[in-house]
């Protein structure tokens, strides 16, 4: 199953989403979960709204993009700011490696999906936008490029 999705979505039938909240969200990579008794398993994330996915026509992209680049952005912070606060559920998939020693590809390519059929997604909580940042630059561009914010595990 090959599937370059990040960008085919964004040139296929699915469309430009209408911002953040209307959008699921996808661990490309595929990641390494350790439990405490140092058991570690392969796990891919998915993101799924739970606004329901909207999406704009191409005029509306088209529009947006170069009269209100910060359409998005701003339409998630309103959100948040007037109570109506985002969630998504959070899944996994999970491959041990001896799935992954066996697996009929490399499930580190990125350009490929793990078949739901063969590793079903597994809820694992709700993530809930309830606050936005104070400081922008110091809550989410440096949080995404400091190792040190990772999540012990």
């Amino acid at each position: 199953m090959r599937c370059g999705s990040q960008v085919t979505f964004l040139f296929g039938d699915r469309g430009t989403p209408d911002g953040f909240r209307h959008m699921h969200g996808y661990g490309s990579h595929t990641f390494k979960m350790v439990n405490a008794e140092e058991n570690a398993v392969y796990v891919k994330f998915h993101w799924v709204t739970q606004q329901g996915i909207q999406n704009l026509t191409p005029q509306e992209a088209e529009t947006l993009a170069g009269t209100d680049p910060d359409y998005a952005i701003r339409d998630l912070h309103t959100a948040i700011q007037n109570g109506d606060f985002p969630k998504w559920i959070l899944n996994i998939q999970v491959m041990t490696f001896e799935q992954a020693e066996i697996f009929p590809f490399n499930p580190f390519d990125v350009t490929k999906v793990w078949p739901h059929a063969d590793f079903p997604l597994q809820p694992v909580g709700i993530m809930t936008l309830n606050e936005n940042p104070i400081n922008y630059f110091g809550q989410v561009e440096q949080l995404a490029f400091a190792p040190a914010n990772m999540v012990p595990g």
